[in-house]
């Protein structure tokens, strides 16, 4: 099938911003990397930061991915209701990947469920994953991208708990699951939380907790309050970077929920590495854009 030259336009673009993803740190997770070097104390924790920053410097200057695993990737896309290429997002994204996976390049990580056949580029069965938000009567889209490791995957999981165990079941339930398997998702950790009704609402909003920019809060009060308690306490355990102990195990902690039934409370877990790999770029109907994690981008 033909595309017109505007499709292949939003291509190149779509693939450019995943490329650059996978080599840049967004403001957010930099910033926050350097202030977490600020307050180690032992030359081990020092160094593992130092050689983080290390590798990022040397990802820009020789222009290829700061870590191997470039990982499984996912958009979470809000899109405008009269954006001019709704009806054909999905094949740009999809081709978007194809393109990015040479230009980047990424390293080859779809495999095929049962057939155990590593695609070749990335693109597989509902691979790359997206996630569509409709945003009415708008002509822009917003694109995150997200770089999903096999490392920062791991500990991810998700439970419907007994009633009785509230939301200190919550707690208890992600500190077991940081403790026992944080240490090889390469910390500091961006722990997302999802708390709903059903086991699937509470992994779906756990994986878009770690969308949000690190430092912002749940908007309810008791949200924000239990995100600082928990980072607080995750913290006080030391895991410190690369799980080799110090000052700190988490860049943050980021909870989003939804409404529950009564009879049950589901909690959803999913981490974000040291290497973030996440961008925001919003796309205008004229096919202009702005980089909104990374200020000062150019695609």
């Amino acid at each position: 099938m033909e595309h017109s030259e505007k499709y292949q336009d939003l291509v190149r673009l779509l693939a450019s911003m995943t490329a650059y993803t996978s080599k840049h740190l967004p403001d957010d997770v930099l910033a926050k990397l350097k202030e977490l070097r600020t307050q180690e104390t032992t030359p081990l924790a020092k160094v593992v930061y130092d050689s983080m920053f290390t590798d990022l410097d040397m990802a820009n200057k020789l222009d290829r991915p700061c870590c191997q695993d470039t990982g499984v990737i996912q958009y979470f896309v809000q899109m405008g209701s009269h954006f001019p290429y709704v009806d054909e997002m999905e094949d740009a994204l999809r081709d978007a990947v194809k393109v990015a996976t040479k230009m980047a390049p990424l390293r080859h990580n779809a495999v095929e469920i049962f057939d155990e056949k590593n695609t070749g580029n990335n693109v597989g069965t509902r691979i790359p994953w997206i996630d569509w938000e409709v945003v009415p009567q708008r002509d822009d889209v917003r694109v995150y991208t997200y770089l999903a490791g096999g490392g920062c995957s791991l500990p991810g999981t998700a439970k419907v708990l007994m009633p009785l165990e509230g939301y200190e079941g919550v707690v208890k339930f992600v500190f077991d699951q940081i403790t026992s398997y944080g240490i090889n998702a390469c910390p500091p950790l961006l722990v997302g939380v999802g708390i709903a009704g059903s086991v699937e609402v509470a992994a779906k909003l756990s994986k878009k907790a770690l969308l949000r920019p690190i430092g912002s809060r749940n908007s309810n009060p008791r949200g924000a309050m239990m995100e600082q308690r928990m980072e607080k306490g995750l913290n006080e355990i030391q895991i410190g970077p690369g799980g080799l102990t110090g000052a700190n195990s988490v860049m943050g902690v980021h909870i989003e929920q939804a409404a529950r039934h009564p009879a049950t409370i589901a909690v959803g877990l999913s981490t974000g590495c040291w290497a973030h790999r996440r961008s925001l770029l919003h796309i205008f109907a004229d096919l202009s854009y702005e980089v909104l994690s990374h200020k000062g981008a150019e695609l």
